[in-house]
C-alpha cells in the first residue's frame, strides 16, 4: 500500500472516531496498521476496540503501540498508551498489580517533561483508583489534574477532574461542596462543552455514584436516564451498560423490581467479560435476588463478585437472615475496611450492624452504630438516610428494652421511608414497629402494622419477608425451633420484664458478656428481630 493510502486510512480512522463510528474507525486503522501505519494506527485501533467492547484487541494493540513509541523514544506518546493500559488491565483483566506497573511506567516517562495532557490523565487515573478507600489522595491527585486542565485549556481534563474531586468530597461528607462540583462538570458534559466521550462518560458517572452514596434517588434516576441517552448517541455500549446497572439499583429501591431485573440482567450480560464493572452488576443483581427471597441465586451471583463491597454486604445480610449473627458482623466489618477513609459509604454497613447487634441484645454496640449512622445522615439530610438512622436507633432502643423509644423511632422511619418512596425498607420498618407495639401491649395496632407490611411484601413479591411477617403476626415459629435451656428461660423472663443486659448480669451474678451471649442465643432460637419481639413471642407462647 502506498504511503498516501496509509495516510488516507489514518485520516479516515480519526474522522470516524470523532463521529463515534467505532466499527468504521476499526476497519480504517486495521488497514493502516497492516500496511505499516506505525504506532498511530495501532493506538487508533486500540481506541476503536475499546468502544466496540473488544478488550483483548484493545490491550494487544496498545501494547504494540507502546513498544513502537518507546523504540522511537517518544516518551509522551508511550506514557499516554501506558495510562490507557493501566485502565484496561484493571477494568478488563482485574489485575491491579499490572495496572499499577503501567502507571509507574507512565509516571517515569513523564518526569521532567513539563505540563502535558498526559500528566493530567495520569493524575486522574491515580485519583480514580484511590476511591473509595482513600478520598484524600483522590482529591490531591484530582486537584493536580484540574490545575493542568486549566493551564492547558483542556476542558475535558479540567471538568473530569472537578467531577472526581466532587465525588471524593462527597465520600468525605462534604456534600454541598462536592455536589456543586459534580453539577458543574455534568452540565459542561451535557451542554456540549466537552468533546471526549470517555471524559463525558466519567463526569456523568461520578455524579450518579455520588447520588447513590447520599441516596438522592430521584436525582440519580434522572441522570441515569440522561447518561443512557448520551451513551446511545455516542454508541458506547459498555458505558450504557454501567448506567443501566446503577439505574437498576434505583428501580430496585423504588420497588419497581420487574424493570430492575431487566436492567440488571442486561447490564450483567454486557459487562460479564469486564471484571470490575461485571462484578458491580452481579453484586447489584444479587441484592435484588436477596430482597426477592431467592437466596440461593443471590449466593451464586455473589460468587461471581466475591470481593465487591455490595456483594460483601449482601452476603452479610443473608447471614443475618439465616441467624448467623457472627458472620453478619464480620461481613459488615469487612465492608467498612474496604471503604477505608470514606465516610458516606459507611452508612449501609452501619445500618446492618445496628440491626445485628439489636437482634443479639447488644444495646451499647447497636447504639454506637446508630449514632455513627446518625452523624452521616445529619450531614447528608436525605429522607432515605434519615429513615435508616431512625430505624437503627429503634433497633438500639429495642435491644435496651426501651419499647416506647423504639416505637417512636420505628414510626419515624416508616414515615421517612414512605416519603422517600422505598417500599421494601418501609415494610421492614413496619414489622419492627409492630413488634414494638406488641411489646407495649398494643396488640390491635401491632396487627394493623403487620398487615400493612405483609401487603407491601406481597405486592413486591418479597417472599421471605412476607413469610417472616406472617409468622411474627401469628406469634408462631417453625416447629421444633424453640428449645431454651433453663438459664435461657431465666434470662428471657428478665428480658420480658424490660431489664437491660447490665441489670440482668447484676441480678444473676454473671458477666455482661455472658448475658449478651445468652440473649443472642435466645433471639436466634426464637427467630425474632429484637428483644421486644422476643418478649412478645415469649408471652404469647407461654415460654416462661
Amino acid at each position: 500500500m502506498a504511503a498516501a493510502d496509509v495516510r488516507s486510512d489514518l485520516g479516515a480512522g480519526k474522522a470516524a472516531l470523532s463521529k463515534c463510528a467505532w466499527a468504521e474507525a476499526r476497519a480504517a486503522f486495521e488497514r493502516a496498521s497492516q500496511a505499516g501505519g506505525g504506532p498511530e494506527a495501532l493506538e487508533g485501533l486500540a481506541q476503536a476496540a475499546f468502544f466496540l467492547d473488544e478488550p483483548d484487541l484493545a490491550i494487544d494493540a496498545h501494547e504494540r503501540a507502546y513498544a513502537v513509541y518507546r523504540a522511537a523514544d517518544r516518551a509522551v506518546d508511550a506514557a499516554r498508551v501506558a495510562i490507557a493500559l493501566a485502565w484496561e488491565y484493571r477494568a478488563y483483566r482485574g489485575e491491579p498489580a499490572v495496572s499499577d506497573g503501567w502507571l509507574g511506567r507512565a509516571r517515569r516517562l513523564l518526569e521532567g517533561l513539563g505540563p502535558t495532557r498526559e500528566r493530567g490523565w495520569l493524575a486522574l487515573r491515580e485519583a480514580s483508583f484511590a476511591l473509595p478507600g482513600n478520598p484524600r489522595l483522590a482529591r490531591e491527585r484530582s486537584a493536580e489534574a484540574e490545575s493542568l486542565g486549566r493551564e492547558l485549556g483542556d476542558i475535558d481534563l479540567e471538568m473530569t477532574a472537578s467531577a472526581l474531586t466532587g465525588l471524593a468530597l462527597v465520600s468525605e461528607g462534604e456534600i454541598p461542596a462536592g455536589m456543586a462540583r459534580l453539577d458543574e462538570a455534568t452540565m459542561a458534559a451535557t451542554a456540549g462543552e466537552m468533546s471526549d466521550p470517555v471524559a463525558i462518560g466519567f463526569s456523568c458517572c461520578y455524579l450518579i455514584f455520588a447520588c447513590e452514596r447520599v441516596r438522592d434517588l430521584n436525582r440519580a434516576a434522572q441522570w441515569c436516564q440522561r447518561l443512557a441517552a448520551i451513551s446511545a448517541e455516542q454508541n458506547v455500549r459498555a458505558l450504557q451498560a454501567v448506567c443501566r446497572a446503577h439505574y437498576g439499583t434505583v428501580l430496585m429501591l423504588r420497588g419497581e423490581w420487574e424493570q430492575a431485573e431487566v436492567e440488571l440482567t442486561d447490564a450483567a450480560a454486557v459487562l460479564a467479560r469486564t471484571p470490575r464493572e461485571g462484578a458491580d452488576a452481579f453484586a447489584r443483581l444479587a441484592e435484588l435476588r436477596r430482597r426477592q427471597g431467592r437466596s440461593d441465586e443471590a449466593l451464586s451471583l455473589i460468587g461471581q463478585a466475591e470481593h465487591h463491597p455490595i456483594a460483601v454486604l449482601c452476603r452479610a445480610a443473608l447471614a443475618l437472615e439465616g441467624g448467623d449473627l457472627e458472620a453478619a458482623v464480620d461481613g459488615a466489618a469487612r465492608y467498612l475496611r474496604l471503604h477505608g477513609g470514606a465516610i458516606v459509604e459507611r452508612a449501609p454497613a452501619l445500618e446492618l450492624l445496628a440491626e445485628v447487634h439489636g437482634q443479639a441484645g447488644h444495646a451499647d454496640e447497636a447504639m454506637a452504630a446508630a449514632r455513627a449512622l446518625r452523624a452521616i445522615a445529619d450531614r447528608v439530610r436525605t429522607d432515605p438516610l434519615l429513615g435508616a438512622a431512625r430505624h437503627a436507633e429503634g433497633s438500639a432502643h429495642a435491644a435496651a428494652g426501651s419499647s416506647e423509644a423504639a416505637r417512636q423511632a420505628f414510626e419515624d422511619s416508616v414515615g421517612l421511608f414512605a416519603s422517600a418512596g422505598l417500599p421494601f425498607e418501609m415494610g421492614r420498618a413496619r414489622v419492627a414497629l409492630a413488634c414494638s407495639l406488641r411489646a407495649l401491649g398494643r396488640k390491635e395496632a401491632a396487627f394493623a402494622e403487620f398487615d400493612r407490611a405483609h401487603a407491601a411484601f406481597r405486592r413486591l413479591q418479597a417472599t421471605a419477608e412476607e413469610r417472616h411477617t406472617r409468622q411474627l403476626r401469628a406469634g408462631r415459629q417453625p416447629k421444633g425451633r424453640i428449645q431454651l435451656s433453663p438459664r435461657e428461660q431465666e434470662v428471657l423472663g428478665l428480658v420480658v420484664q424490660g431489664k437491660t443486659n447490665a441489670e440482668i448480669a447484676a441480678m444473676l451474678v454473671l458477666s455482661e458478656h455472658t448475658i449478651h451471649r445468652h440473649v443472642a442465643n435466645i433471639l436466634a432460637k426464637l427467630g425474632t428481630s429484637s428483644r421486644t419481639a422476643a418478649a412478645a413471642t415469649a408471652t404469647e407462647q407461654k415460654l416462661i
